[in-house]
């Protein structure tokens, strides 16, 4: 399914990103994400802004360059003609630049690949669904008589929303619920075959989503990001509930109870110490582990999560922190920064289209907003020293458990850096020569 990792970090073929380079045997996917583009839809999603800069651009050369060429001609102003060219070929950068933040990004990054072999550019995504459910079965049945580990990251709940025919207008919720439709029909697929391959009591199988809801995603008046209920804020959004606090579903008959909810905060971190426990292995004891097995939870040999705090970043930024107070049994969130919503009370960054991390669209709170979400899962009432007579002591306590908390991160290389951030020719995969990548493996083996 959707790596969204990348590939590459110095050469075309270096695949220093790729799922085989980080313990995987095998993969079959999306190396980066699912974009607009990749569909062919008419609001681009990626570098959109830079779109209109260089779009903006573009035309203020070529007027310039006009009006120079005009006023050469006629002896208006004396200007070289090794100007006016200078100015002609940046011109062309620039329409070349955003010609190529659109017109190529579906034949550079709307790309599927199996193993290290791109195997479709631009992928197929009316044939995304089937397959990727056909690699996930036959995954299955070439490793059902031995332990093996399946990650099935779906292209699914994601815009631009890929849904088959079959689905369309199935649900009462619109693209997005058929969407939610077809994504529950393919894991009961999955689940049918671990049945049927007599694997149901052997087979642990965690369902998950990585973020809540994109709130921002619309088309026209019809909401393409999902919903999150009563919780405030949605992806991208640092702290707030809506973005983070999402479904986790378990299921492992013979060994685990059907029907038990669990009421306590775990974290997608705390898959790997699991997959880890449930191997036989040792996770490191070199490094802090900011995971934790979920299996004494999940059978019942402990009461209370091992996430006494968790810390919740925009970036490398810290925006938000949850304590959960095990003496009481509440759980306290303190904001530290928090997305400006556009407009005010939307709820959402819609002018923006993405909530920033950093900058004029966050608002710092000194003292940091604090919530009590056993009583306030809403976020709704702000607590303060007047309000709330444990303020200071939970203030307190959290400030303490961030100090303790930075002292164990380690500096390394700004992943999310300007530079790491803008396209590089150089690293692009391609399976043909390349500007021209053009490849379809998957309708030719058919």
């Amino acid at each position: 399914g959707k790596w969204h990792m990348g590939v590459n970090c110095k050469t075309r073929n270096d695949h220093c990103h790729h799922p085989l380079n980080h313990g995987f045997d095998y993969f079959y996917g999306m190396p980066f994400t699912l974009l607009n583009e990749c569909q062919g839809t008419d609001d681009p999603e990626l570098a959109k802004s830079l779109q209109e800069t260089y779009w903006f651009c573009a035309q203020m050369i070529i007027v310039a360059v006009f009006t120079l060429v005009i006023g050469k001609l006629a002896n208006l102003f004396p200007v070289k003609w090794k100007i006016i060219i200078c100015l002609a070929i940046c011109g062309l950068l620039h329409f070349i630049s955003w010609f190529s933040s659109y017109g190529f990004t579906k034949y550079w990054n709307c790309i599927l690949m199996r193993n290290h072999d791109i195997t479709e550019q631009p992928m197929n995504l009316q044939k995304s669904t089937s397959n990727m459910l056909k690699e996930a079965i036959t995954f299955i049945e070439r490793n059902k008589h031995r332990p093996f580990l399946l990650l099935v990251s779906l292209l699914h709940v994601h815009t631009p929303l890929i849904t088959t025919e079959k689905f369309q207008g199935k649900s009462r919720h619109g693209l997005y619920g058929d969407n939610v439709e077809e994504m529950d029909w393919m894991v009961g697929r999955l689940l049918d075959v671990i049945d049927k391959e007599d694997l149901k009591n052997t087979t642990f199988i965690y369902f998950t989503s990585d973020h809540g809801g994109f709130l921002e995603a619309h088309r026209g008046n019809s909401q393409l990001g999902g919903w999150n209920g009563i919780y405030k804020g949605g992806k991208g959004m640092g702290g707030w509930e809506g973005g983070i606090r999402v479904p986790g579903i378990v299921r492992w008959p013979g060994v685990l109870p059907a029907g038990t909810v669990i009421s306590e905060p775990t974290s997608l971190m705390d898959i790997y110490p699991t997959v880890v426990q449930l191997a036989g292995g040792a996770v490191p004891q070199d490094r802090v582990m900011d995971g934790h097995s979920l299996l004494p939870l999940l059978q019942g040999t402990e009461q209370h999560s091992r996430h006494e705090f968790l810390f919740h970043y925009c970036g490398v930024f810290l925006h938000a922190v949850r304590w959960h107070q095990k003496d009481s049994g509440t759980t306290w969130k303190a904001h530290y920064a928090t997305p400006v919503f556009q407009p005010e009370a939307s709820g959402a960054c819609f002018k923006r289209g993405i909530c920033p991390c950093f900058g004029d669209g966050v608002a710092h709170h000194d003292p940091p907003l604090l919530f009590n979400l056993s009583q306030d899962p809403s976020e709704a009432n702000p607590l303060s020293a007047d309000t709330e007579p444990l303020f200071d002591t939970v203030m307190r306590r959290i400030r303490r458990a961030v100090e303790e908390h930075r002292r164990t991160l380690t500096p390394v290389p700004q992943q999310l850096s300007p530079y790491n951030n803008i396209w590089k020719p150089w690293l692009q995969p391609c399976c043909g020569t390349f500007p021209l990548c053009w490849c379809q493996e998957e309708n030719n083996k058919a």
